[in-house]
C-alpha cells in the first residue's frame, strides 16, 4: 500500500472551514446575505483540495500529515487519508459547500445569520477533523468539537425554550460517550500500546485478543450508539430538529450523526469478527432500525419523520456493520453514501416547503407541485433514491443489503425480515415527504406559496440528480468512491461491480416484495398513524420522558449535595478541608508501611533552643489570646522563627523572604481586623474547642511526620545538579534560589502573584461591604451560628 506525504495540502483543506469561520461574521456585515456565495468557497475549496488525492486513494494509497502535538506522550495531530476518510471528507466539504449556499437563502435578513455561519462552518471543520485523525487522541479532540458545535447549532434560536432543551439533551448524551469513548482510547493506549488508528489497523488481532477486549468494545460503542442515535440513545436526534433547517440537513446527512458509524466503519477490522461484536451490532441495529421507521411514519411534520428515518437508517448501517461479512460491509458502504444524497436533499426540501407555504405538518399541505415545481423535483429524485428504485444509488445499496443477508439460517431470517419491513417504511416515509404535499388541491389556508431562491432549490436538486448519476455511472462511482471506501472498512481491496440494472434473483424479489409493503404502508399511513400514536399513548413512558426525569433526578441530587457541602459556614469548609488533607498525610503512608522512623534528638546550640522555645511561645500565645488582634500578631511569632532557623543554617535570603511575607501577612490581617470586630477570639467552651484542637495538632503532626518521612528518604541530586548548571548558562544568574524562582518557575511565581491579588481583591470587598442602613453596626463575619 504506497503512502504518501501530503502536510500543505491537508492542512489547508483541514483549516479553510476554520478560518472561514473565523471571518464570517465580518464578511456577514460587509456583504449580507451575499456573504454565503464567498463563505462557500472554503468548502469547495476543500473539496476541491481531497478530491486531488482520489487517484492515489483509489488504487490502495494513503495520504499522511501531521504534527508533534505532545511528544512525551506520542501524541500527535497526526491525519490520514484513506478510501474511508477520503469519501466520508469529500461528503463533508461537497454537501457542505450546499448547505453554506442553502443557509444564504434559508436565513436571509436574519439578524444572527452571521454567527450562524461561523458555527456551521466550525461544525464542518471538526467533522473534518473526525474523520480524518489518526491520532486516537487528535480524534477525541475533534470528536468533542462536533458534540460542542452541534449543541451551538441546535441551540441556535436560544430564546426559545425547546431549542435550549434540544441542545442540553444532544450535549448530554453524545458527551457522555464521548467520555466513554475517551476511556476506551486511554484502555487502547496503556494496554494495547496502541496509539492511532494505523497502529490500530496494523496491530491485526491484537485487540481482539486482548484481555480488555469486552471493555475496550463496550466503551467504543457507548461512543459510537450516542453519537449515532441508536436506541435507547435516539432522542436526542429528533430533538435536535429545533435546529434551523440547514443544520438538520447537514447534520442528517454528512456529519455528525454518521461520526459514530464511521468510527465502527473504521474498528471493524481491529474489533470485529467476534461473537459480541456480531450479536449486539445487529441486535441494536434492527431494533433501531424497525422502531425509528414506525415513529416516522407515525410524525406528521416533515422534518420529525426525515429525522426519524435517519434514525432507522443508521440502525440499519449498524446491524451491517455488525454482521460484518464482505457484502455486508459493501452494503452498508452503498447505503451510507446513498443516505446522505437524499437525506441532505430531502431535508432541504422541507425547508424550501417551510419557507415557501410557511408550515411544515403533512396534514396541512398539500398543491405545491404547481407553484414549486423545482421542489418537487428535487423531492421526487431524492425520494426514488431513498425507496430503493431503480436508476438510482439507493437501489444499488438495497440489493447489496438483501444480496449480503441470504444466508438461510433464523438468525439471517431474522435480519432480513428487520430490513424488509425498515426499508418498506422508510419508502412510505419518503413518499410520504415527497408526494403528499405536492399532489392534490391546494389548502385555503396556504396563502401565496411560492419557490424559493436559488440557493434554496439548487442543494436538493444537485443531490438528487447525484443520486441519479452516480447509479447511471456506477462504474465511475464505485472506481472513485464507494469502492476505496469498502476496502478500507474490510480492511482488504474489494471490487464492486453491482449496477442499476436488475437482475432477476432472490435480492431483487425482497426489493419487490419491499416496494409492494411500502406501497400498502403509504395508503394506509393515516390509520397506521393513528394507530402507532394511540399505542405510544397507552405506553406512556419512552426514553425521551427518561431524559427529563434523569435531568430532574440529577438536579434534584445536586442541590442536595450542595446544600451538605456548601453550608455556607466557613468553620465546617475548614474542617473537612484539615480532615481531608489529615486523612491524606497518613493514609497512604500507614497502608504502604512507609511511616518514618523514629528520629533522634539532635544536638543543638543554645541559640537554637531559643528560637524553638520562640516558636512554642507564639503557639501558646496564639492559644491563650484574648482578643484576635493578640493571635494576628502572636501568630507571627512562629514564622519570625522560622525565618530565624532559616539565617542559622546559612539561607539569608530564604529568611529574608520569610521575613517580608510573615510581616505583610501579619499587617494585612491586622488592618483588616481593625475595620471589623476584635472580641474575643473563641468563646466556646472547650468542649467545644478540643476538637478542634485535636484535628489541628493531627493536620500539624502529619505535615511533620511527612516532611519526616522525605528527609529520610536517600537524597536525589539530579533536580540540584540541574539547576546549579544552568542557572548562570541559560538564566544568567548566580543566585540559584532567585533564578529558580524568576526564571524556572517563573510561570508559578506569576500564579501565587495573581493569588495574593486575588486574595486583596476579596479582602478588600469584604471590609466595604455594609449590611442594613447607614449607621448600623457591621455584622462580624468571622463569628458563626453554633
Amino acid at each position: 500500500m504506497a503512502e504518501i506525504e501530503a502536510t500543505t495540502g491537508g492542512t489547508l483543506a483541514l483549516a479553510l472551514p476554520f478560518i472561514a469561520a473565523a471571518l464570517a461574521p465580518l464578511l456577514k456585515r460587509i456583504f449580507g446575505s451575499a456573504a454565503a456565495w464567498i463563505l462557500a468557497l472554503a468548502p469547495a475549496a476543500a473539496f476541491v483540495i481531497l478530491a486531488g488525492f482520489l487517484p492515489t486513494v483509489a488504487h490502495g494509497g494513503v495520504v499522511s500529515f501531521g504534527y508533534d502535538w505532545i511528544p512525551a506522550f506520542d501524541v500527535r495531530f497526526s491525519f490520514r487519508i484513506d478510501g474511508l476518510a477520503s469519501t466520508f471528507a469529500l461528503l463533508i466539504t461537497g454537501i457542505g459547500t450546499l448547505i453554506v449556499l442553502y443557509s444564504g437563502g434559508y436565513l436571509k435578513g436574519h439578524r444572527d445569520q452571521g454567527r450562524f455561519f461561523s458555527f456551521i462552518l466550525m461544525f464542518m471543520g471538526s467533522m473534518l477533523g473526525l474523520v480524518l485523525a489518526d491520532d486516537l487522541m487528535t480524534l477525541f479532540v475533534y470528536w468533542e468539537l462536533t458534540s460542542i458545535t452541534s449543541f451551538l447549532l441546535i441551540g441556535f434560536d436560544h430564546e426559545r425554550e425547546r431549542a435550549r432543551r434540544g441542545a442540553i439533551q444532544a450535549l448530554a448524551i453524545t458527551g457522555g460517550g464521548g467520555l466513554a469513548l475517551l476511556a476506551g482510547f486511554i484502555v487502547i493506549r496503556e494496554l494495547a500500546g496502541l496509539n492511532s488508528m494505523s497502529d490500530i489497523l496494523a496491530a491485526g488481532d491484537a485487540l481482539r485478543a486482548s484481555p480488555a477486549y469486552v471493555t475496550i468494545l463496550i466503551l467504543v460503542l457507548c461512543g459510537a450508539f450516542t453519537k449515532s442515535a441508536q436506541m435507547p440513545f435516539h432522542v436526542w436526534l429528533p430533538n435536535a430538529m429545533e435546529a434551523p433547517t440547514p443544520v438538520s440537513a447537514y447534520l442528517h446527512s454528512a456529519t455528525m450523526v454518521k461520526a459514530g458509524v464511521y468510527l465502527l466503519l473504521r474498528m471493524q477490522p481491529a474489533l470485529g469478527g467476534t461473537e459480541l461484536w456480531t450479536t449486539v451490532l445487529p441486535l441494536f441495529g434492527a431494533v433501531t432500525l424497525v422502531m425509528g421507521a414506525l415513529l416516522a411514519v407515525r410524525a406528521t411534520d416533515i422534518k420529525i419523520t426525515l429525522a426519524y428515518t435517519t434514525v432507522s437508517s443508521l440502525g440499519l448501517l449498524v446491524m451491517l456493520i455488525g454482521v460484518g461479512t464482505e457484502g455486508a460491509l459493501i452494503g452498508a458502504v452503498l447505503y451510507l453514501i446513498a443516505h446522505s444524497l437524499f437525506k441532505g436533499g430531502l431535508f432541504m426540501v422541507a425547508g424550501s416547503v417551510d419557507h415557501g407555504a410557511h408550515t411544515r405538518e403533512i396534514e396541512r399541505l398539500g398543491g405545491l407541485a404547481r407553484p414549486m415545481p423545482i421542489t418537487f423535483a428535487a423531492a421526487l429524485l431524492c425520494a426514488l433514491s431513498m425507496g430503493g428504485i431503480s436508476p438510482f444509488v439507493g437501489f444499488l445499496a438495497k440489493e447489496e443489503i438483501y444480496h449480503a443477508l441470504e444466508q438461510g439460517d433464523a438468525w439471517h431470517v431474522f435480519l432480513i425480515g428487520a430490513a424488509i419491513l425498515g426499508n418498506a417504511l422508510m419508502f412510505a416515509a419518503a413518499f410520504i415527504v415527497a408526494l403528499k404535499p405536492f399532489l392534490g388541491r391546494l389548502p385555503e389556508t396556504i396563502h401565496h406559496p411560492h419557490e424559493g431562491g436559488v440557493t434554496i432549490w439548487f442543494g436538493p436538486l444537485i443531490l438528487g440528480v447525484l443520486s441519479l448519476l452516480g447509479a447511471l455511472f456506477f462504474e465511475t462511482y464505485h472506481a472513485l468512491l464507494s469502492g476505496p471506501m469498502a476496502s478500507a472498512a474490510i480492511g482488504a481491496p474489494v471490487r464492486i461491480d453491482i449496477s442499476w440494472v436488475p437482475h432477476l434473483n432472490l435480492a431483487f424479489a425482497l426489493s419487490l416484495a419491499t416496494i409492494a409493503l411500502g406501497i400498502c404502508i403509504y395508503l394506509a399511513s393515516s390509520r397506521l398513524r393513528t394507530a402507532t400514536a394511540a399505542t405510544l399513548e397507552r405506553i406512556g413512558w419512552g426514553p425521551d420522558v427518561g431524559f427529563d426525569q434523569a435531568m430532574r433526578g440529577l438536579l434534584h441530587v445536586s442541590v442536595f449535595v450542595t446544600r451538605r457541602l456548601q453550608s455556607g459556614r466557613l468553620d465546617y469548609y475548614m474542617t473537612v478541608t484539615v480532615m481531608a488533607i489529615t486523612a491524606a498525610l497518613f493514609v497512604p503512608m500507614i497502608l504502604t508501611g512507609t511511616l518514618p522512623a523514629e528520629p533522634q534528638m539532635p544536638d543543638l546550640r543554645f541559640y537554637e533552643w531559643i528560637v524553638i522555645l520562640l516558636i512554642l511561645v507564639g503557639i501558646v500565645a496564639v492559644v491563650i489570646a484574648k482578643n484576635r488582634l493578640t493571635a494576628i500578631v502572636s501568630l507571627g511569632i512562629q514564622g519570625f522563627g522560622t525565618a530565624l532557623i532559616f539565617m542559622l543554617l546559612g539561607a539569608p535570603d530564604l529568611s529574608f523572604t520569610q521575613f517580608m511575607v510573615e510581616t505583610l501577612s501579619v499587617v494585612i490581617l491586622a488592618l483588616v481586623m481593625t475595620r471589623l470586630k476584635l472580641s474575643p477570639a473563641d468563646h466556646r467552651p472547650w468542649r467545644e474547642k478540643l476538637p478542634d484542637a485535636l484535628l489541628a495538632a493531627g493536620g500539624g503532626a502529619g505535615f511533620g511526620v511527612f516532611l519526616l518521612a522525605i528527609a529520610q528518604r536517600p537524597f536525589d541530586p539530579v533536580l540540584s545538579d540541574f539547576f546549579e548548571r544552568y542557572s548562570y548558562a541559560i538564566a544568567h544568574g548566580h543566585n540559584i534560589v532567585n533564578v529558580i524562582i524568576v526564571d524556572f518557575r517563573g510561570v508559578d511565581t506569576m500564579g501565587e502573584i495573581a493569588v495574593v491579588m486575588t486574595t486583596g481583591l476579596a479582602i478588600l470587598a469584604l471590609i466595604r461591604i455594609r449590611v442594613g442602613r447607614k449607621g448600623t453596626a457591621e455584622p462580624d463575619p468571622t463569628e458563626t451560628t453554633p
